[in-house]
């Protein structure tokens, strides 16, 4: 059933964001979308408007518009972070120069609010569809800022990683699911699709932070976050309980030592933590659509759920 969202999505990404001339600049910003992705954040979208029982059809543009949204942060993510790989290929400031790619971010997101307009729902809907949405980008701004600030400290604890997360993942992700409910007029249902989805957000980031350091499967670079020192919750707790990392911080280390970093975050129970801390966020989440009526939509998004925090990349 998914696959069937994920094609819908990507005819929609291909008719909302042609290529366009100059043609250096659109080759950049469409370069991480036409690489694949999982599109869990449209189809999230999708299924929560099908789930409310409309027709997901007329939102499609509210959908790429969430993918829009999404690949513009990857894109500066990228360049704040100095990553060489994503979706297992090379990220768009090393293959077109970080000025274009800071510009190909920007076209991103000034599109999403072009083509969030083409919803064929109330005006008025897609009026405070928008303000949610810029509301969210915001608030993913104020988290990136977090995320790049918390390198520099030694102390930061496991509330504010949680905050951060929220905001830079949490926000987007409780947008893809609750913004059916605004453009469709239930607003009823809006806190707890927003619920569902803010905390299977921050679930589904601290999964990827697993993965980050456990997977070679991702198509990142392997072992990234442990050199650029990023405060994970896996290494706020392993900190906490005393573990020392050889290439914590480090920027570049032979990949044994890192391998020998992660067996010691394996071993002292931290990254078992952070798989425990994102089941529990998920499930708390899942616990928020119990009052939507019973549809396969709905057993889908559930499903989808279970997905964010078991997927291997």
């Amino acid at each position: 059933m998914i696959e069937h969202y994920v094609s819908l999505v990507n005819e929609a990404i291909e008719k909302f964001l042609p290529m366009k001339n100059p043609e250096g600049l659109y080759k950049a910003s469409r370069h991480l979308i036409k690489a694949g992705g999982k599109r869990l954040r449209p189809v999230l979208c999708l299924l929560a408007a099908e789930a409310l029982g409309k027709d997901y059809k007329k939102i499609l543009p509210a959908a790429v518009s969430i993918e829009s949204i999404h690949n513009f942060t990857l894109i500066h993510d990228d360049i704040m972070d100095r990553d060489d790989m994503r979706r297992g290929v090379p990220t768009v400031h090393r293959l077109y120069g970080e000025s274009t790619a800071i510009l190909a971010g920007d076209t991103l997101f000034a599109e999403a609010f072009k083509i969030l307009a083409e919803c064929e729902v109330e005006k008025k809907n897609i009026l405070m569809a928008s303000k949610l949405l810029a509301e969210v980008c915001v608030k993913i701004c104020e988290g990136q800022y977090l995320d790049v600030s918390f390198e520099k400290r030694d102390d930061v604890s496991e509330e504010e990683y949680v905050e951060m997360v929220k905001l830079k993942t949490g926000y987007l992700i409780a947008a893809s699911t609750s913004l059916p409910a605004i453009l469709f007029g239930e607003e009823k249902y809006f806190q707890d699709l927003w619920d569902f989805g803010m905390l299977c957000g921050i679930g589904f980031q601290i999964h990827d932070d697993v993965l980050g350091i456990t997977s070679e499967e991702t198509g990142k670079d392997f072992g990234s976050d442990i050199l650029k020192g990023k405060k994970t919750l896996i290494v706020i707790k392993a900190f906490k309980d005393g573990v020392k990392l050889k290439t914590f911080g480090k920027q570049k280390a032979e990949l044994k030592d890192v391998l020998e970093d992660v067996k010691a975050l394996e071993k002292c129970g931290a990254i078992d933590y952070a798989r425990k801390k994102a089941k529990e966020f998920v499930g708390t989440g899942k616990s928020r659509l119990k009052n939507l009526k019973d549809s396969e939509a709905k057993n889908t998004l559930l499903s989808l759920a279970d997905y964010l925090i078991s997927r291997r990349k």
